[in-house]
């Protein structure tokens, strides 16, 4: 019973809800691949040195030290590139889907997972256009779409935005330095 009762304050105190899924991988792989028909990963083991160069770049370096690339590919040319970056808050993890077009351009952002507590401000942040702005950035520009959302959304809203913001920032990073 005691285990019970400090397991029970540990998940309380460390805030922790389950994570839902928003939008399938195979949905997103269609969506931000499209015209590909067949489809690679291709994973990026980093070295100290590497891990140094993204973390110099962007502040961040990947948990597990390996960065996947899916590829989408149409009569053996690569179409585009997928990668699904993870953000950590206080408020639990999401997953942010960031699809490059051939020329290295974001073709569509996605965010594929919350917790349950971050959903409704997530879904808020999206519906306000949030996804609309990182069409057509390049991989070196720092996204802004939290601040087109501003003033549009709540709080909590504004803050998960800025969150994506940090996703496809890694992503850009990534792609820049590990793809290209």
């Amino acid at each position: 019973m005691k285990t019970l009762i400090c397991c029970a304050v540990a998940a309380v105190l460390l805030h922790i809800t389950p994570t839902v899924t928003l939008v399938d991988r195979s949905e997103v792989v269609s969506r931000l691949l499209e015209g590909a028909d067949r489809f690679t990963a291709r994973e990026v083991h980093l070295s100290s040195a590497d891990e140094r160069r993204l973390h110099d770049a962007a502040g961040w370096t990947p948990p597990d030290d390996v960065i996947t690339f899916y590829l989408g590919k149409h009569a053996d040319q690569v179409e585009g590139v997928l990668v699904f970056m993870r953000v950590d808050s206080p408020h639990g993890p999401m997953e942010v889907a960031v699809g490059f077009d051939k020329a290295g351009a974001i073709r569509g952002v996605e965010v594929t997972k919350a917790t349950v507590e971050t959903k409704p401000w997530i879904v808020e942040a999206l519906r306000a256009g949030l996804r609309e702005h990182y069409r057509g950035l390049t991989s070196d520009a720092s996204p802004a779409g939290a601040g087109t959302v501003k003033g549009k959304v709540g709080t909590m809203a504004e803050y998960m935005a800025e969150l994506v913001d940090r996703g496809v920032a890694h992503a850009g990073a990534a792609y820049r330095l590990f793809y290209r």
